[in-house]
């Protein structure tokens, strides 16, 4: 389940729960303005390797969520809510095989709990 600074909706978690059993163990890094802008990325654990600027924001569907600490902090540390658009994906995350894209809705209230990649 969800835990930490991150949550996901119920359909956001159905669509990792399926890349999970099609790719294997998986970890989502927030984007900082690459390929889709700022839209979280999911890909196969060891694909993207997190760095020692990222920070862990807590979990989605069992697997770990991460995002830069300087762009955490330009957010204001927010709680982020990951959920699913039904648009194709730019990137190589791996949800834009299955022709959507995760989105991210940062709520107003500030989280403050992220922890040292």
């Amino acid at each position: 389940m969800d835990e930490g600074c991150v949550t996901a909706t119920p359909a956001a978690l159905e669509l990792i729960e399926h890349l999970g059993t099609k790719h294997g163990p998986l970890v989502s890094i927030q984007s900082g303005g690459c390929c889709e802008g700022s839209a979280p990325m999911c890909v196969r654990r060891g694909d993207l390797p997190v760095g020692s600027g990222d920070v862990r924001l807590g979990a989605i569907g069992g697997y770990d969520f991460y995002i830069d600490r300087d762009q955490y902090a330009r957010w204001n540390e927010p709680h982020l809510v990951i959920d699913v658009s039904d648009e194709p994906s730019d990137s190589f995350s791996l949800e834009g095989l299955e022709g959507v894209h995760f989105t991210v809705a940062p709520p107003e209230v500030p989280c403050g709990c992220a922890r040292p990649g």
